[in-house]
């Protein structure tokens, strides 16, 4: 069956190798990424789901969804590729704070609308990352030590299930399905839309400072004592930075989630260390969150690994902070802990996180660089050795690596079953698909 039907079949647009768009359209967020996919499909509405949906049973091919890209590994050889950019609606209900967006929408949009009155969604730190594939995930950022996972605030999600037929699941209407999409990955339905729960926060407090790398230990014995007592309501990371062409810094972000009054005198030992290059503290909307870390918001290059750490001590200090940072270009410490560590007897796949701390290893994906990157993970990740325990969010995933780091034996095997119970034929793929997880 030609993949040329689907031109005729759908609403939205379809392009196929060898068109003048396609290699830009197949292209993921993260440009060190190859996506040799067969199709990538703009779908226009729900009955152009269910159509490439069709087409792929009776073809035997796989669908993978991407509505921005972020996350992809490149492992989809063959496959088409379902943006759903179009899906880009967002309702919010200020009286229930309760917001529903759709697939294509991004996290920046919902602060945006959200701030308007008062509330914010549960994002991470970079508006340009889309709602779905973060929240399908768990997602974590400034407001997870408070609140807990974004999967967890989910009420609803929409979705075209693999026989193509549209859904709106809740706890009560699929208790095993909601369940799997609050936290366990896009395997199981193309999701039109979501509803999540937002959270009254009308005001908050964060920031960058920055010091030259010569201040690394001062500020990592501070970043340690701010997160030992921190309130739920604060969160604080260290980042090392090693920009080409720029002096090697460190820096604290933070964000507290309450009275800027309150927030300026908990960090108020941010002020113990001079000589600081950098400093953006001050009262934020909602809608701003994304200025504390500044991060990227165009298609880049990159090669990233992320891992738990179970404490900050020798293995940690020598190799995270006394060794320099490059060749990477970013080591990233969180403070976790918080609501992130709470057991939910309501919650999704995506349960707590025993370790109190997540690392971030970020470096620049040029096809020259790339190997001696990788080595480096490897020499860090040696060097660590109990301090990291192999478990890691599924939004920390990176290609080549499975999802069965991101869940708990009994977890994978539960969504498993759930997989092959709504898509025996494995029709639907995630970016990191839990049938093909391997520990």
């Amino acid at each position: 069956m030609s993949i040329e039907t689907l031109r005729t079949t759908i609403r939205g647009g379809v392009l196929l190798p060898g068109d003048a768009e396609f290699e830009r359209a197949a292209q993921p967020w993260n440009s060190a990424v190859t996506q040799s996919v067969a199709a990538v499909v703009e779908v226009a509405d729900a009955p152009d789901i269910t159509a490439v949906l069709d087409y792929a049973r009776r073809a035997g091919r796989v669908v993978v969804t991407q509505p921005t890209g972020h996350g992809a590994t490149g492992d989809i050889d063959g496959a088409i590729l379902v943006r759903t950019r179009n899906f880009d609606n967002i309702a919010v209900d200020p009286e229930r704070r309760v917001a529903r967006v759709g697939s294509g929408v991004r996290w920046g949009q919902v602060q945006a609308a959200a701030a308007a009155h008062g509330l914010a969604g549960l994002s991470g730190s970079n508006p340009v990352v889309g709602v779905t594939g973060y929240t399908l995930g768990g997602g974590f950022g400034w407001f997870a030590r408070t609140y807990g996972w974004a999967s967890d605030a989910v009420r609803a999600v929409e979705i075209v299930d693999a026989t193509g037929r549209p859904q709106r699941v809740t706890a009560d209407s699929d208790p095993d399905l909601f369940w799997a999409l609050r936290g366990g990955g896009g395997d199981f339905g193309i999701v039109t839309g979501v509803e999540f729960e937002l959270v009254a926060l009308p005001r908050l407090y964060g920031g960058r400072v920055m010091w030259p790398v010569d201040r690394t230990g001062e500020v990592f014995e501070l970043f340690n004592e701010l997160t030992a007592d921190a309130p739920a309501e604060l969160s604080v990371w260290l980042q090392r930075y090693a920009i080409p062409g720029a002096a090697p810094t460190v820096a604290i972000d933070f964000a507290y989630l309450g009275d800027p009054a309150e927030g300026r005198h908990l960090t108020r030992r941010l002020d113990t260390i001079g000589g600081h290059i950098a400093d953006t503290r001050g009262e934020l909307s909602p809608a701003e969150i994304g200025k504390i870390t500044a991060e990227p918001t165009e298609p880049s290059p990159s090669l990233s690994r992320g891992e738990l750490l179970t404490d900050l001590g020798d293995a940690v200090v020598k190799t995270l902070i006394d060794a320099p940072c490059a060749p990477l270009l970013n080591v990233q410490i969180r403070g976790l802990g918080g609501a992130l560590a709470q057991h939910r007897p309501d919650g999704g796949a995506r349960g707590p996180v025993a370790e109190p701390y997540a690392l971030y290893l970020l470096g620049l994906g040029l096809p020259h660089l790339q190997a001696g990157i990788a080595d480096r993970f490897a020499e860090i990740l040696d060097a660590l050795g109990p301090s990291v325990t192999g478990a890691k969010p599924y939004t920390f995933l990176a290609p080549g690596e499975s999802a069965a780091a991101a869940f708990d034996p009994a977890t994978l095997a539960r969504l498993r079953e759930i997989k092959r119970n709504r898509d025996p034929h494995n029709v639907i793929r995630a970016n990191f698909p839990v049938l093909d997880a391997v520990g």
